[in-house]
């Protein structure tokens, strides 16, 4: 009975012994959990606050974002100065202008060769001076250069002819002199006819970019007069009197370019007739010069 007892109280303190060892244990256990549960809350606050903060600044970006702004040609010359305005329109009836004279001119040059071309084989199947002088004068070849030189060539002489002079004796230099005078008449009013236009062309090749300029520089000075006043630099306010102040000079070159190609273009057309006129004028003066010879 006593040696029961004995065993029940050596239980008993070795299950105290062990409850107390335990304790501590759980202590720490408790005391390592609460630390990583607190620093997992602190951790995700910060998250939280973040992508508030990051929520927050992206409406703020968004709202700041200026309001796109439909920028075409009509609004941009309806919004520009009146000294502005002048300036496009200027330079975009000069080059309307211009294209209308590449159209004249071109039909013009295709009229002008096809019937020259014509006259001449026509020309070359004449006999006499008479003959010369009658395909010259007549309706299917009126009004063409070379015609037209031909006919007072052959009127000179008709006419000394009819003045009693011996054209193909004593005076048949001093005929076929007067005769080469008026046919240097005809090309004179040949050159002024051809080139008719070119100088306009010319003008608007060398002025154009410059008027253009002259309205670019006046429309970004007024922008920038127009950001002082403001006090703003927001590019979404300056970026439109810019652009208009550009598409001045960019009429500019619209227009200065195509007539500076349409004034070679031409120049080299006239030049090239011209040679053909020359070598017309030659022609003719030899086969004048050879029927006075054989009496005509």
């Amino acid at each position: 009975m006593l040696e029961h007892k004995k065993h029940n109280k050596f239980a008993a303190l070795l299950g105290a012994a062990a409850l107390i060892m335990s304790t501590p244990a759980l202590a720490v256990a408790a005391t390592a959990t609460a630390p990583d549960a607190t620093s997992a809350a602190a951790a995700s606050a910060p998250a939280a606050d973040a992508a508030a903060t990051s929520t927050d600044d992206s409406s703020a970006s968004t709202a700041a974002l200026p309001k796109k702004v439909d920028v075409d040609f009509v609004s941009m010359f309806s919004g520009a100065t009146w000294t502005v305005k002048i300036v496009m329109t200027l330079l975009a009836v000069c080059s309307v202008i211009s294209w209308v004279l590449l159209v004249m001119k071109m039909m013009d040059f295709g009229s002008l060769n096809r019937v020259t071309t014509q006259f001449l084989e026509a020309y070359r199947g004449a006999r006499s001076i008479a003959d010369i002088n009658r395909i010259a004068t007549s309706d299917e070849f009126a009004g063409n250069p070379l015609a037209d030189m031909a006919a007072v060539a052959t009127e000179e002489v008709q006419l000394s002819k009819q003045a009693g002079l011996s054209v193909s004796g004593e005076h048949r230099d001093a005929t076929l002199h007067r005769a080469e005078a008026s046919v240097a008449a005809v090309q004179a009013g040949l050159a002024k006819r051809l080139s008719g236009g070119l100088s306009f062309l010319a003008s608007v090749g060398s002025t154009g970019p410059f008027v253009g300029l002259f309205g670019t520089v006046y429309g970004i000075m007024y922008s920038f007069i127009g950001i002082s006043n403001s006090g703003t630099t927001n590019l979404a306010v300056v970026a439109p009197g810019i652009a208009e102040a550009l598409m001045a000079t960019g009429l500019g070159l619209i227009a200065a370019i195509p007539a500076v190609v349409m004034y070679n273009l031409f120049n080299t057309g006239i030049t090239n007739y011209g040679t053909r006129s020359e070598q017309f004028v030659s022609e003719l003066m030899n086969s004048l010069s050879r029927q006075l010879d054989k009496g005509a």
